[in-house]
């Protein structure tokens, strides 16, 4: 959520700037018919309580002379139904506008490039070339078939389609990658790991992005105000929903593996063929709570962290900076990790490190106590690190070979029982 006291300093500049986010992300005139509602309600219900008081002293003095305050108390009463009235539409305004401003993105960074679609997002750099290789390489799903460790068959049986089942040593792969990550992460960057429901409330989901909005995107449970996880961030982030943290303990740094479950609403007919957009896969989120002032600092270490896992996997990838609209709605600056795919002979993401400033800590309340002791929203940051699912199929098509085997990575063979190979069974 946005600086409601920035928006009413300048309208217009901020609208400006949000206008690089998309047609209609933040629309000054309706924000200025809000004001000026809010401003003559709030005069007049001011107005009238002033009325009030005055009538109350009024009648307590006629009451002290003995006189009849009849007439007052009658018109005291009026007042009263009228300030009753004026409360409730008061109120009612004070939503209409929360549920306004709940809608409008975030402001991006000066950093951002400004651009319209992933077209304009701006490379930051590469590590690592991609293989050459000797023979013409086949994608996961072919590769993950031939091992008997791919099933899309039995998963679309199952759930129908974008679902998955894992057998054998591909499953075990899958399971190596998540506990590796984790080790890295707990072991070398000095998160707190955490287990996080995979339901989240309705109020949750909103502090995190704007569920209005998103509804779509997310599955819900019938019957109930839960919603399935689309990512670990919903749960972890939450941690600190009407939180005042001490100063002292900032920053707070998460690692959750979960499941993450999306509907992948208006995504039809991309990426139908394997497991690039499944409705379940698994991923190992990166969480920080950090000071504001030490955000951009928190942001680039995060990024660094997803990055240490390809660069330990040895698998080719390059940075991107997202653009103004290609950014998510909550986020205010992003860098995308998108790893090398063989098969596609193209870098696809693997990961989103955003920068979310205090635009989720004012929708959740969660704010720290600053050097003066005055409470103030902290700046929340998150990351994929990595995406499991689609590290395994980066595995996969880098390390595969002629014969159809996949050498395993070394820093994975210690979860794979030595194994050096996976091999047609």
């Amino acid at each position: 959520m946005n600086d409601i006291q920035a928006l009413r300093k300048d309208p217009e500049g901020i609208a400006k700037r949000l206008s690089t986010r998309g047609e209609g992300a933040f629309d000054a005139v309706l924000f200025q018919r809000y004001e000026t509602a809010r401003k003559d309600l709030q005069t007049a219900m001011e107005e009238a309580q002033a009325s009030h008081n005055r009538l109350a002293r009024d009648i307590g003095m006629a009451k002290g002379r003995g006189q009849d305050a009849t007439p007052l108390l009658e018109q005291g009463a009026k007042l009263k139904e009228v300030l009753e009235r004026s409360g409730n539409k008061f109120a009612e305004l004070q939503q209409e506008i929360q549920d306004f401003l709940r809608r409008i993105p975030n402001l991006p960074h000066e950093s951002v490039p400004v651009g319209a679609s992933s077209e304009d997002n701006r490379e930051e750099r590469r590590w690592g070339a991609p293989r050459e290789f000797s023979f013409s390489p086949k994608d996961h799903v072919d590769l993950g078939e031939a091992l008997a460790g791919l099933d899309f068959a039995t998963g679309a049986k199952i759930a129908g389609s974008r679902f998955v089942v894992m057998r054998g040593q591909v499953a075990r792969l899958h399971r190596a990658l998540a506990q590796f990550m984790l080790d890295v992460h707990t072991g070398e960057h000095g998160y707190t790991e955490v287990y996080a429901p995979y339901l989240v409330s309705a109020e949750c989901a909103d502090g995190v992005s704007s569920l209005a909005k998103f509804k779509g995107d997310l599955f819900k449970i019938e019957g109930r105000e839960l919603y399935l996880i689309p990512t670990a961030e919903y749960p972890v982030t939450n941690f600190v929903r009407d939180e005042i943290i001490e100063l002292e303990k900032l920053p707070l740094k998460f690692v959750c593996h979960s499941p993450c479950f999306r509907s992948e609403a208006g995504s039809a007919g991309k990426d139908t063929r394997g497991m690039i957009r499944n409705h379940q896969f698994d991923k190992v989120e990166l969480v920080q709570i950090v000071h504001p002032a030490k955000s951009y600092e928190g942001h680039e270490e995060l990024t660094g962290h997803a990055e240490a896992i390809l660069q330990k996997l040895e698998l080719p990838y390059r940075v991107v900076s997202l653009c103004s609209g290609d950014m998510g709605f909550t986020a205010a600056k992003t860098y995308d990790l998108e790893v090398w795919l063989p098969a596609q002979n193209a870098y696809r993401e693997i990961s989103s490190c955003s920068n979310f400033e205090a635009f989720q800590a004012r929708r959740m309340q969660a704010r720290f106590r600053n050097d003066k002791g005055k409470p103030e929203p902290v700046h929340t940051l998150n990351g994929s690190g990595l995406a499991v699912g689609r590290t395994l199929i980066a595995v996969l098509e880098n390390y595969q070979n002629a014969d159809g085997s996949v050498t395993i990575p070394s820093v994975l063979r210690n979860y794979m029982g030595g194994a050096e190979k996976l091999s047609r069974p």
